[in-house]
């Protein structure tokens, strides 16, 4: 496609345009105030206004998007910015009411679309002078009047070059790999970090993709599964950025009858980890066997959730008194691993220092413990060592750091959050937790450790106290790393997805990565 024409030189005198019988002369009482404070203030606000619009239409549609926090730091949205019309900020929508007050300006142009934001009638204005310029820049490319010629919109005589086709062929733009951000209904930030996790997993979006579940051939009323269906299919076949309305993921949660959903029928915030394990039973039940999975039992199931996040833990208790082993296999979701008591083992000195993910991953899985038991072959309880490995590991590894401990007081539970630092690694290694792992040999151990290396596909973080915090989560997108804090979609950087202090973790196998 031919570049865009260069805009032509503005007119020196601006002028207001002459109402159309039946419309207004300003697009409100305010932008009226403004542009009639004499000929250098309209004259200085239409001119600005066409950079604007350049900078916006001319230009590719990263650099608009482009906003620096109070410290100065950039942050990369795809959401729309706020241009300020008065001076040269650029600011995110929280941000924009502050600008407002500090500096008494009140009117914005949207980083995407180029239209006017009033913020004393908090909506957007159609305003006859500034909307012209702005239909003809989109229409022309230019300010003026003038009808683009038929060779200046089709002819390109490069265009056909198989050289030139091959060196701009490039990847579906970002609006097809369901980057968009989740609007906040009320406290429900802990169920939008889910949900991103979710639409970003390879898995679960070829399973939706692909007809894996047919909402029309489905006769369950609000069904959770069929109201994801419907979200894969927005996110990833509507060109748009905007922000979506989770209703029906919501209203699935408040109309079922089931006991365990009641919490989250409520505008309090929740924890992300219950509802990851409420939608992930909900969304087995509708698409396997309809049987709900019980605790420390092996189900085994072929629907989608069970290939994607289910697999198998190993027990193994040794009788100290005559050596007898039990071993007892279980199903699992994710893996829930402890940081506040591997701090204190540390001692004070150490306290404040990080925790790395493969030390919290040894205290479990690599070192035993005592117990007690009832041994068969002594006929009486005994002494045992248990050792725990995992037997069968999924395709998309699930961690929980428990940062969150409910102590039993004098009169009731008074519930903490643990802020201990977790390093975590971008690639990570499992074969040293598996049952294989612990007894094969170093030429195994290596094919072993090819079939059990994963990569980090998201993490979901809790920042703020225990009952007034709030949810983000880092999501990778191929190579690119993305931060989703509601309905605002940021770029990230990999330093930034590790300096974070994690509350969930998802691993995808790299095979399937």
């Amino acid at each position: 496609m031919s570049a865009r024409p260069t805009t032509p030189a503005s007119p020196r005198n601006a002028k207001i345009k002459s109402p159309a019988p039946g419309t207004p002369l300003f697009g409100c009482e305010h932008v009226q105030l403004l542009l009639s404070n004499g000929p250098e203030v309209v004259q200085s606000s239409i001119q600005y206004y066409k950079m604007l619009l350049r900078v916006i239409f001319d230009n590719t549609a990263i650099v608009p998007q482009t906003t620096k926090s109070p410290d100065g730091a950039i942050a990369t949205s795809l959401t729309s910015n706020w241009l300020c019309l008065q001076c040269s900020t650029i600011v995110p929508e929280e941000e924009r009411p502050k600008h407002g007050q500090k500096k008494s300006h009140r009117f914005y142009v949207d980083s995407r679309s180029g239209s006017l934001y009033c913020q004393f009638c908090e909506d957007f204005v159609w305003d006859p002078t500034l909307e012209e310029l702005r239909v003809r820049k989109i229409g022309t490319g230019s300010f003026s009047g003038r009808k683009r010629k038929h060779e200046e919109l089709f002819a390109d005589p490069v265009k056909d070059d198989p050289r030139y086709i091959s060196s701009n062929t490039t990847t579906a733009s970002c609006r097809a790999d369901g980057l968009r951000g989740i609007y906040n209904a009320g406290a429900t930030c802990y169920q939008n970090v889910v949900l991103q996790s979710f639409l970003h997993n390879p898995l679960l979006r070829n399973f939706y993709l692909s007809d894996g579940h047919q909402e029309g051939d489905c006769e369950v009323s609000h069904c959770l599964s069929c109201a994801m269906d419907n979200m894969f299919q927005d996110f990833y076949a509507l060109e748009t950025t905007n922000g979506y309305t989770a209703a029906n993921i919501l209203s699935g949660f408040w109309i079922s009858e089931k006991k365990a959903f009641e919490n989250l029928v409520t505008t309090k915030e929740q924890d992300a980890h219950e509802f990851f394990q409420f939608l992930a039973e909900e969304l087995h039940e509708r698409n396997g066997d309809g049987k709900r999975p019980e605790t420390g039992s092996e189900h085994s199931c072929n629907c989608i959730i069970h290939q994607t996040f289910y697999g198998k833990l190993q027990r193994q208790t040794t009788c100290q008194s005559c050596g007898g082993v039990t071993i007892a296999v279980e199903s699992f979701l994710d893996l829930s691993l402890g940081v506040d008591s591997l701090a204190q083992k540390r001692g004070k000195k150490a306290r404040n220092t990080p925790l790395t993910l493969l030390e919290c991953l040894d205290e479990e899985y690599i070192k035993s413990d005592k117990c007690e038991y009832r041994c068969r072959n002594c006929d009486s309880m005994q002494q045992a060592r248990r050792d725990n490995s995992i037997k069968l590991l999924p395709n998309t590894l699930s961690i929980q750091l428990k940062r969150f401990e409910f102590k039993q007081g004098s009169r009731d539970k008074s519930a903490s959050k643990i802020d201990t630092p977790v390093q975590f690694p971008l690639t990570l290694n499992m074969t040293p937790y598996t049952s294989r792992g612990r007894s094969a040999d170093a030429r195994e151990s290596q094919e072993l450790a090819r079939s059990c290396t994963y990569d980090l596909l998201s993490v979901v973080v809790h920042v703020g106290e225990i009952d007034t915090g709030h949810y983000t989560t880092y999501c990778r997108v191929g190579e690119q790393w993305f931060a989703f804090n509601d309905h605002r979609v940021e770029l990230a950087t990999k330093s930034e997805v590790l300096n974070s202090k994690p509350y969930l973790l998802f691993y995808i196998i790299r095979s399937l990565a």
